[in-house]
């Protein structure tokens, strides 16, 4: 009985989150092109490392000091 309540609390649960995504949304499709999304940023993310630290080299300095001159933030927030 109070496995079957659970259940159905789950169901109301995500009945409730459904309706506010939108009656034709798919949660799992948004999601896979998501990670779709983020793997081909960190690649260009990557090649554009790949470039500042053949630069640092090219100028002999650190690739710190790359990141500065270009006004480069340390994180991805934005």
């Amino acid at each position: 009985q109070k496995q079957q309540e659970y259940v159905m609390k789950l169901q109301a649960e995500v009945d409730a989150l459904q309706n506010r995504l939108g009656p034709n949304e798919n949660a799992e499709e948004i999601t896979s092109n998501h990670i779709k999304l983020l793997h081909r940023y960190n690649e260009a993310k990557d090649a554009a490392q790949i470039l500042i630290g053949r630069l640092a080299v090219l100028k002999d300095t650190t690739i710190r000091q790359i990141h500065e001159d270009m006004d480069l933030l340390d994180d991805d927030t934005n």
